[in-house]
């Protein structure tokens, strides 16, 4: 029993992130941040799939796949062309992460990724501000 404890105790500090319910006012803002850095690279409209979405106080984490409404999948074809941009699908899909944070009332998605093919956001030096919802690569 002691030794159940202990483990719980030491894992508890570890996870301390909340995610956002679906329909959340809260899980509308990330949302809402992250959509125009999504549309800039497969164009509009965009919804999301949520895979992760972790947030602590002022800070977020997100892992997610842009689709479009009703949830049918973009297609390479789809993708416009923009100058000096590589199309997601010759990285790792269309898949996007990022970390956020809170000014104010608004959520901004200080660092983001479309297409990573590493775990990008795994620098130490993001550790600092965004500990709290990446503690597994801190």
């Amino acid at each position: 029993m002691i030794l159940v404890l202990l483990a719980v105790a030491l894992a508890g500090p570890g996870r301390a992130w909340e995610e956002p319910v679906r329909g959340s006012a809260l899980r509308g803002d990330l949302m809402d941040a992250l959509r125009p850095h999504a549309e800039w690279v497969v164009g509009p409209p965009v919804v999301f799939v949520v895979s992760q979405l972790r947030v602590d106080g002022d800070v977020a984490f997100a892992n997610l796949r842009p689709v479009r409404p009703g949830g049918a999948e973009i297609t390479r074809d789809e993708i416009p062309q923009r100058l000096g941009w590589d199309n997601p699908f010759d990285w790792d899909g269309v898949q996007m992460q990022a970390l956020l944070k809170r000014s104010g009332t608004t959520w901004v998605a200080v660092h983001h990724a479309m297409g990573a093919t590493d775990v990008w956001w795994a620098d130490p030096a993001f550790c600092a501000d965004w500990g709290r919802v990446i503690h597994e690569v801190c």
